[in-house]
């Protein structure tokens, strides 16, 4: 565990010099920065409607920034992603249908003309509590329960402006479950609580969880026709130790839809398999799981309203 921690903490210090030396070596020209924000809503509103339904009310909101630094065979590439989503349906209380924080953080140095030498860092967790609805008090994530950091070393392959793959064979990724209750109860992967027969705890769930494995990212964005733009990127991670022939896979799919400068549709999936987090597949007649297992997780959102790029 020293040697991951120094691992990890290498590529923190790496970003954070290169960083610095950017800041006070380099003029603004070498920087660009932008991003897109996009506000929708969808709204219902039924009054002695014969064929049924119920009143609906939704909104999500996504941020999209990015800001990354070249000159000469150096490349810094940072990209932050803030979404949040709501959604009430008839009486029922507000319900979550998004909540996403992260960062992605590569620097490269041009190694050949297609390949460059790369170091990356992820951070991923949530904004606010998670239930299992329509139990809304059985509390199944929160603000880092889970949150994910991912370090690694490798080369990257970019032989346009609009596509990328990362391959690092040297990759460290940490699991974050600071809420007890979750780590007590194995979530997400760390180490349960062990209790003893009359159902007390003898040692308290592990809050951290450590892997060394491998990893590929993928990135395409590129506009399609006027108007119209894609932007998609698969993350692909294997445990060296546990299991490596099941992969994890975070892949997040945005199309975006122009209809002006202000207004826009668009499309967002973001698929997940994760090894290590189990989701009930079955229950008893009380509601208990009695049978749990990784499974692929799928959201889908589509919505019209607005959007900004800059």
């Amino acid at each position: 565990m020293k040697h991951f921690y120094s691992f990890i903490l290498f590529l923190i210090i790496v970003q954070f010099s290169f960083a610095q030396n950017s800041n006070t070596a380099d003029s603004v020209k070498h920087w660009k920065f932008g991003g897109t924000y996009s506000f929708t809503i969808n709204q219902v509103s039924l009054t002695n409607w014969q064929a049924g339904g119920e009143n609906s009310v939704s909104g999500n909101t996504i941020l999209n920034v990015f800001g990354n630094y070249s000159k000469n065979k150096f490349s810094w590439n940072n990209n932050l992603t803030l979404a949040y989503g709501l959604s009430q349906i008839g009486d029922e209380s507000l319900r979550k249908t998004d909540d996403r924080i992260e960062f992605n953080s590569s620097v490269g140095y041009t190694a050949t003309k297609n390949w460059d030498y790369t170091a990356f860092a992820i951070f991923r967790s949530q904004f606010t509590d998670g239930y299992d609805y329509p139990n809304d008090s059985d509390l199944i994530s929160t603000f880092f329960a889970p949150a994910y950091v991912l370090g690694g070393l490798g080369m990257e392959y970019k032989p346009n402006d609009w596509f990328r793959i990362n391959i690092s064979p040297a990759t460290g990724k940490i699991t974050f479950v600071t809420n007890q209750e979750l780590a007590n109860q194995g979530a997400y992967g760390v180490e349960e609580a062990e209790y003893d027969t009359a159902g007390n705890i003898l040692t308290k769930g592990e809050n951290v969880r450590y892997e060394i494995g491998g990893s590929v990212k993928i990135i395409i964005k590129k506009d399609l026709m006027e108007n119209v733009s894609v932007q998609t990127q698969v993350d692909l991670f294997s445990n060296y130790v546990e299991n490596p022939q099941n992969i994890d896979v975070n892949w997040d799919f945005l199309l975006n839809l122009k209809v002006n400068e202000w207004l826009s549709a668009s499309l967002s999936t973001n698929l997940i398999y994760d090894d290590d987090i189990n989701i009930i597949v079955e229950e008893d007649p009380e509601g208990n799981a009695v049978k749990k297992g990784p499974r692929t997780q799928f959201r889908q959102i589509f919505g019209a309203g607005l959007n900004i790029k800059f």
